[in-house]
């Protein structure tokens, strides 16, 4: 077993009075070998540096170690240090064992736990797991331009000065939100400053802190139905009451009775989110007309826009707004990589203190140098090549998805070809269940998300989620096959 460097001071308990130094020091190290806290082949810390921290002689130190050397728990040599020993003597883990009382059994403790702590549910994330047909939510990282991401970085690093190792005001780091606002102001058509946007982690944060803020317990949200659970669990920790709206074929439907008396509405306009709609420019327009009305804020998600394959490009909800009724989130998470934990929310100007505050209180920041490097990132050129090499790679994959699934799926999965984005839906024939389906799928090692029964016209049918973005040519073939079989074996069954 490797040498471990013990790189930490040692936490030693009390010493009890009348004990000697050294025979208090000896028992403490015993037991922490014992108990494993000190663990074999890990370097003890100089009799020196002990010395120091518990105010003892080096001679006591000495002593102490000595004894445990003899006894066979440490081993050293002068020069090379002190060590626990990989092999204890079996003799010794027995009286390890005798030697240490058993605690007695704990109580329960009765947590006193605030609301939110009750409410809040753990919202798993992307796991690291290799890529394989279909996932979803994910980019191609393997084409992700890592090495020049590393030059940049490492420039970052070279060049830092002390304001950049210190901190920033807490909307983050002045020259990206410059880069941000003129990136969605060019590319999105929103209306905004840099002094209007706020780095945060991503969507998720943005949609927390913007519930936090905004909401009170049992005040009424609205959202798209089906629609994204991040949104459903942010908004069920904070006991804001959710009314589920209705999709058709041009977005979510304007239903004044049942939005009435909303405090903020939720939605994915540019790639709805999980059926890939995009919001027609009337029904934006309708929206838009009622929040000024009611006096409701819109919480527009823009997850994943930046790849649009077909159609006109359709203005954001906040290009739209005269009256300051939208926040917009973005992520760089999705462009990007999924663990750079970098995005963007764009706030009213009349509200960009309240934002301010919340955030000075909470995280204070976002890790500043990751965002001085995806400012370089930006002003350099390369975020607008990374963009437009992906939405060529996506638009081929998307194409070459429809086609095999036309030919392989047919009868048995109908998968909608979508606009933007970087997943689409496919709907199931034949009474298959999208459990049931999931299930077989990953049987046959391809990854689909289960949706359930959703609406459909006059119908509800189920459906499966399928990403294509980081699925290679040759995955997406092997993917649609292995589909194919699975489907094919469940429309056979009987209640399948």
């Amino acid at each position: 077993m490797a040498k471990r460097t013990q790189a930490f001071q040692l936490s030693l308990p009390p010493r009890e009075k009348g004990v000697p130094s050294y025979r208090w020091l000896y028992s403490s190290l015993r037991h922490a070998v014992l108990e494993g806290r000190l663990r074999a082949g890990t370097r003890l810390p100089s009799t020196r540096d002990l010395a120091t921290q518990y105010a003892l002689s080096r001679g006591t130190i000495v002593t102490a170690f000595d004894l445990l050397i003899s006894e066979g728990y440490f081993e050293g040599a002068v020069g090379s240090g002190t060590f626990v020993r990989n092999i204890l003597p079996e003799e010794l883990l027995e009286v390890g064992r005798q030697g240490l009382r058993a605690a007695p059994p704990a109580k329960p403790l009765q947590r006193r736990l605030s609301g939110y702590a009750k409410r809040a549910r753990l919202f798993v994330g992307l796991l690291p797991r290799p890529t394989r047909a279909f996932r979803s939510n994910i980019p191609a990282l393997d084409l992700f331009p890592a090495t020049l991401w590393a030059q940049i970085a490492s420039r970052r690093l070279r060049r830092a000065p002390v304001s950049l190792l210190t901190g920033c005001e807490p909307m983050g780091y002045p020259p990206l939100r410059e880069a941000v606002a003129a990136y969605l102001t060019t590319s999105r058509g929103v209306n905004c400053k840099a002094a209007q946007i706020a780095i945060v982690s991503g969507v998720q944060e943005a949609l927390e802190s913007a519930s936090r803020l905004l909401l009170d317990p049992g005040d009424r949200v609205c959202m798209e139905d089906p629609g994204y659970i991040g949104a459903t669990m942010v908004f069920e920790g904070v006991a804001a009451r959710i009314t589920p709206l209705r999709l058709d074929e041009a977005g979510m439907l304007i239903q004044p009775a049942r939005m009435r008396g909303a405090k903020m509405v939720y939605i994915t306009p540019a790639h709805q989110y999980p059926l890939g709609i995009t919001m027609s420019l009337p029904r934006r327009l309708e929206l838009l007309d009622w929040a000024r009305k009611s006096g409701a804020l819109i919480f527009e998600d823009d997850y994943d826009s930046e790849y649009r394959y077909s159609g006109r490009p359709v203005p954001s909800l906040q290009g739209l707004d005269k009256n300051g009724v939208v926040l917009f989130a973005g992520s760089f998470n999705k462009v990007l990589f999924p663990s750079l934990r970098l995005g963007y929310l764009v706030v009213p100007p009349d509200m960009v203190p309240y934002f301010e505050a919340a955030s000075s209180v909470t995280k204070r920041h976002a890790p500043l140098i990751e965002q001085a490097i995806v400012c370089d990132f930006i002003t350099e050129g390369h975020f607008g090549r990374h963009l437009r090499r992906m939405r060529e790679v996506y638009a081929e994959r998307l194409s070459l998805l429809l086609e095999t699934a036309k030919h392989r799926l047919a009868g048995l999965l109908e998968i909608s070809g979508v606009e933007a984005g970087m997943q689409t839906v496919g709907w199931l024939a034949g009474g298959i269940s999208s459990r049931a389906a999931a299930k077989a799928a990953a049987e046959r090692n391809v990854e689909v998300l289960p949706l359930g029964s959703i609406p459909r016209g006059q119908t509800k049918q189920e459906a499966l989620h399928l990403g294509f973005a980081a699925v290679g040519a040759q995955e997406i073939r092997r993917g649609v096959l292995e589909l194919a079989l699975a489907l094919e074996n469940l429309a056979v069954q009987p209640g399948k």
